[in-house]
């Protein structure tokens, strides 16, 4: 029979028989006596490993746990501020997507603007050419017309 006593990191078997005070049945064999002790050694580290198992599973996993959490906050952190980050060009991309989908749809506008750029073009040649036969005919020619002579008056 085996109680176990419990440590604060570890379970501890402790044995409260001998296999070699165990004399129930009167072993006359000496054959007997070495199989049961052998049983009884193994029965007893099967069960000090199977009651120590978990919790030394569990201690090792507590390290782990200890060891690598500031490591996983920081990886959180930074992934939380990249993305943050990525979110921001997300917008910038969009925005800048919508515009030119906007430009493109704007191309009705723009045409119109060349047409009436066109026509405002031809509109000032046409008055510049107005302008310039009009001043051609205003501007005195280097050659004086003519004038009529004057009869000399008789008036004393």
């Amino acid at each position: 029979m085996l109680i176990f006593a419990n440590a604060l990191t570890r379970i501890k078997p402790v044995q409260i028989f001998d296999s070699r005070s165990f004399n129930v049945y009167k072993m006359e064999d000496q054959e007997m006596q070495v199989k049961v002790k052998r049983v009884t050694d193994k029965f007893t580290e099967n069960m000090y490993v199977l009651a120590n198992e978990p919790s030394v599973a569990l201690y090792r996993l507590q390290e782990h746990v200890r060891r690598s959490l500031p490591e996983l906050v920081q990886h959180k952190t930074d992934m939380q501020s990249w993305e943050e980050q990525s979110q921001g060009a997300i917008y910038s991309v969009e925005y800048a997507c919508s515009a030119v989908k906007s430009m493109t749809n704007s191309s009705l506008y723009f045409k119109s603007i060349d047409g009436l750029l066109r026509q405002a073009i031809s509109m000032k040649e046409q008055i510049s050419t107005s302008q310039g036969r009009s001043a051609h005919e205003a501007t005195p020619s280097p050659i004086p017309p003519a004038t009529p002579p004057h009869p000399p008056s008789t008036s004393s």
